[in-house]
């Protein structure tokens, strides 16, 4: 009829269809192993029951755990449940980052036995999912209940990220606690940091004043990294180091102040993915001769 659309609506790209059938096949694995759990273990039946079983969807599951996770007496259940089903439904790209971290923590982690074990119990997954969310509202101009959130995460989870901060898909937070990271902070994907690591400013300068994490990096334990500096892709910081400088691709920088391994003209470059591998160790070598 004239004045009517009368085209059909855009087919899926492969690209999307393939991120459905990952989010299905995730979805019934964590099924799987939670009925596996329930029957092995009775005293976990009702709360596998009704944090899995009974529902139909990852999005519907996830929701509700972290609703529970993170509720108080004055941010209600039923909210947070709704707040994070509305955002998985309104941006399935949350949903698909959701599945990376999952297989992340899978399959990097040697102690995550399970799907489901992270899902329910890895607090790291957990604060990255409510950050998404978070950042989610920080951009449409909703503060106060980003801030709100934040302030959650950091009583719950003991991990501390701005809603401001950028996070990519693929990404571990091992052990997690002590995690900081700040509002202009840009973290890439595939990219692994372990517990007590520090993305901060240097002061009171405003702007963009916090780390870019390339793809595929690798944050030792207890590192810390001030100021607008880049980690290059597929670059690796060793536990405890502090680094105020540019770190080059797929190179290392270790020690207080950081320094390159190597050194600055020519530093040791690496051919692994150092957030994929978890390697902390292959730099040691050519950094020291001490030996135990």
């Amino acid at each position: 009829m004239p004045g009517q659309d009368n085209q059909s609506p855009p087919s899926p790209t492969a690209g999307n269809v393939e991120e459905n059938e990952d989010e299905l096949l995730v979805w019934e694995q964590i099924k799987s192993e939670a009925r596996q759990d329930a029957e092995s273990e009775p005293a976990l039946a009702s709360y596998l029951y009704s944090t899995v079983l009974s529902h139909s969807s990852l999005a519907r599951s996830l929701s509700f755990h972290l609703g529970n996770k993170l509720c108080s007496s004055t941010l209600l259940s039923t909210l947070l449940y709704d707040l994070f089903l509305n955002t998985f439904s309104s941006d399935p790209s949350i949903l698909s980052a959701a599945v990376a971290d999952l297989r992340a923590a899978r399959y990097r982690d040697p102690a995550c036995i399970s799907f489901s074990h992270c899902l329910l119990n890895y607090k790291g997954f957990l604060a990255i999912q409510t950050h998404r969310l978070a950042h989610k509202l920080w951009l449409e101009d909703r503060k106060p209940l980003a801030l709100s959130l934040q302030s959650r995460i950091s009583d719950v989870f003991a991990v501390d990220i701005h809603p401001g901060a950028r996070i990519g898909k693929g990404v571990l937070l091992d052990h997690a606690t002590g995690v900081v990271i700040g509002e202009t902070a840009v973290v890439g994907n595939n990219v692994s940091i372990l517990h007590h690591v520090t993305l901060g400013g240097t002061g009171k300068v405003s702007g963009d004043r916090h780390p870019r994490l390339g793809d595929g990096v690798l944050i030792g334990a207890g590192a810390t990294i001030l100021g607008n500096v880049k980690i290059g892709e597929g670059a690796k910081i060793g536990a405890g180091s502090v680094v105020l400088i540019d770190v080059p691709p797929w190179t290392t920088a270790v020690g207080n102040p950081a320094t390159l391994v190597g050194g600055k003209e020519k530093p040791k470059v690496h051919e692994d993915v150092p957030g994929e591998s978890m390697d902390h160790t292959s730099f040691i070598s050519q950094w020291s001769d001490y030996m135990i």
